[in-house]
């Protein structure tokens, strides 16, 4: 799974929020300002050619559908980026956010609360 750029992670994040659809209903989905439609399409096209998009034929248009989860694309780059920044600990990024006030006391008990929940 290669990392997105971010102009591809905004498009993704329309295609998940989306579900199957067009380019056009992935730029009602993306926040302003949004990208020429060519702009777009173009990004989805190369999203399908890395294996994120599949695509089908619906008459004259490509219909794009997800082929990748929002979860397992999280939960890959997140993976990597406490592995490479904060020597691959969970607490260590906690610990960051909490530093630089970033999540608040009341925050801290919500994440205790699931962890303890999932037990």
């Amino acid at each position: 799974m290669e990392k997105l750029t971010i102009q591809e992670q905004d498009a993704m994040l329309a295609v998940w929020k989306t579900g199957e659809g067009s380019v056009k209903s992935f730029m009602e989905a993306m926040a302003p300002p949004v990208p020429p439609y060519t702009t777009v399409a173009s990004t989805i096209k190369n999203l399908e050619k890395k294996g994120y998009l599949r695509s089908r034929l619906v008459g004259n248009a490509y219909l794009y559908a997800p082929a990748i989860s929002e979860e397992a694309y999280k939960q890959k780059f997140m993976g990597g980026v406490v592995k490479d920044y904060f020597e691959n600990s969970y607490k260590e990024l906690v610990s960051f956010f909490a530093q630089k006030n970033k999540i608040s006391a009341d925050e801290l008990r919500e994440i205790i609360g699931l962890i303890e929940g999932k037990k």
